[in-house]
């Protein structure tokens, strides 16, 4: 078995504990030891020692919204969003080697443009045979036929009603999909106003939640509008994205499922929308306008939702021109500028609270005896500025599953 020790390391363990000076021993695809300083490891006498000289060694990071689909990336930006078949799988696949090389190895998807694209990424993800971060597959995002300007693809259309619900559920679960993705409100970068538009009822939201929990699939939720959260809420979808307009109430229900639902707001849309300076021929004046009261109004609630203890995990709607796949970690950043997260508790969600959500937190997001070795050794140290993830040449380990996707240079002498 292949033993790894990193030595000469600050450690970050993801919990949001102060780092510390220590060693960590890796056996084959877990971590066995963690040791302080002066601390022993035991049974290490043939391991590779790696010398990090100080570097910061940390859990992978993991994308709590990912679009790998969404085919604009840092390495290829895509004007047209559908793209014939053949092309989009070959984007997915580019951009999940992309999140993989910027340190995110794990990804918990938010949708996807085609059926089973994500499926297969997974599974080719979790056997080798391409490089990419552990997923958790989706498929197109179900919202009803032309509503509000939502458009994510070719719907896997099966009317409406509770009935129709479960079907589209029951053929996702066919399939292979682990999460299912609901649009309840509208969204108003594509329509202005529908933000505040509830597409589905109650009951067709509930009949898609008991039919998921029936196959063990988990429902994530587009809600924009405070009452589509609480609808969410109510049926028991599992991961609410965006909540940008939820009320006092929202938050108490939020409050009071803290312990079962997951939040990302996803700010990285928002901001590069407002940061984008599009060709002439491109008029974002509207998104612009769009975007202005949502980072108002998340400033306002992202801050009370960490204090009431609320999972609240970073991930940004990445894949479009404007905020390409490969600039996920902006996300730790608008974290602690825009929601008053120190570095050390944006890390922490974006690791500790990102192996709960893959519904792995047992063994993933932490450097904890036993989890599985996600590791990344970075230049500096991001619990002081967590911009230094931005910028993929500082991190000079990645580990996944105790392999290297990329390999310290020089690796050390054996112990």
């Amino acid at each position: 078995m292949q033993r790894t020790i990193f030595d000469h390391v600050k450690i970050f363990d993801g919990s949001g504990s102060p780092s510390f000076a220590g060693r960590v021993l890796v056996e084959g695809e877990r971590i066995a030891q963690v040791a302080k300083r002066d601390e022993p490891l035991i049974g290490a006498a043939d391991a590779t020692v790696i010398d990090c000289a100080g570097a910061t060694l940390m859990p992978g990071l993991i994308e709590a919204h990912a679009h790998l689909t969404w085919p604009s990336s840092t390495e290829r930006f895509e004007p047209r969003f559908m793209l014939p078949p053949e092309e989009m799988m070959l984007a997915a696949a580019r951009n999940g080697r992309i999140l993989l090389d910027q340190g995110f190895t794990s990804a918990f998807s938010a949708g996807a443009l085609g059926e089973r694209i994500e499926v297969v990424l997974r599974d080719e993800f979790k056997s080798g045979g391409l490089p990419g971060p552990r997923l958790k597959a989706s498929t197109i995002e179900r919202s009803p036929e032309g509503a509000d300007g939502i458009e994510t693809g070719k719907k896997l259309s099966r009317g409406r009603g509770p009935e129709a619900m479960r079907g589209f559920v029951r053929h996702c679960a066919e399939i292979g999909i682990d999460t299912v993705k609901l649009v309840l409100s509208g969204e108003d970068a594509l329509l202005p106003g529908s933000s505040q538009h509830i597409l589905y009822d109650e009951a067709e939201v509930d009949a898609a939640c008991d039919e998921a929990r029936l196959h063990g699939l988990k429902v994530a939720a587009h809600t924009q509008a405070a009452e589509a959260v609480k609808m969410a809420l109510r049926c028991g979808v599992d991961v609410l994205y965006h909540c940008s307009y939820a009320d006092e109430e929202a938050l108490d229900m939020l409050e009071a499922q803290k312990d079962r639902i997951f939040v990302a707001p996803a700010i990285g849309v928002i901001v590069a929308t407002l940061e984008a300076s599009p060709p002439p021929h491109i008029d974002m004046r509207s998104m612009k306008e769009m975007a202005k009261p949502v980072v108002e109004n998340t400033q306002r609630l992202i801050p009370e939702l960490h204090r009431r203890g609320v999972r609240v995990l970073p991930g940004g709607d990445y894949g479009f021109p404007f905020n390409p796949n490969g600039t996920n970690a902006r996300d730790l950043q608008h974290f602690v500028d825009l929601y008053g997260y120190t570095p050390a508790e944006a890390l922490s969600a974006a690791t500790m609270l990102g192996g709960q959500i893959m519904g792995l937190g047992q063994e993933l997001g932490l450097i904890r005896q036993g989890y599985l070795a996600d590791l990344l050794v970075v230049e500096g140290d991001p619990t002081v500025d967590v911009r230094s993830l931005v910028d993929k040449r500082n991190l000079r380990m990645i580990m996944q599953r105790g392999l290297f996707h990329k390999a310290p240079q020089p690796i050390a002498h054996a112990a």
